[in-house]
């Protein structure tokens, strides 16, 4: 089993959350998030004074996936809708999972997916 955070621009999170109902992913955990990297923000007039703005609004989907054939389709997906080719576009992060337990069940491993 695999976990995939993919942190990607606000405003394609419609578009990525289609997308992946498309494939028939489910079990999507999304956050509202601030961070940088290269992209390192930009400055802002407010009230008259001059502002950095380091940390920008980004959009963090969390999935779980249970072979790597669905890493796979769920990577292109998201590389493919949130793609715009400018520095910002995003990070995917794929990670192994030693276990998932469904709390209701108590059922593990792909069976809790």
């Amino acid at each position: 089993m695999k976990k995939i955070e993919a942190i990607v621009r606000q405003e394609k999170y419609i578009d990525l959350q289609e997308a992946l109902n498309e494939i028939d992913v489910h079990g999507i955990t999304v956050y509202q998030v601030m961070g940088c990297g290269h992209q390192k923000g930009y400055t802002n007039v407010v009230r008259g004074n001059k502002v950095e703005i380091n940390m920008l609004p980004k959009v963090k989907f969390e999935i779980v996936v249970s072979t790597e054939e669905w890493v796979k389709k769920t990577v292109d997906v998201i590389q493919k809708v949130a793609y715009t080719g400018n520095v910002g576009d995003g990070k995917i992060f794929i990670y192994d999972l030693d276990d998932v337990i469904r709390i209701r069940t108590g059922e593990h491993g792909i069976d809790a997916i």
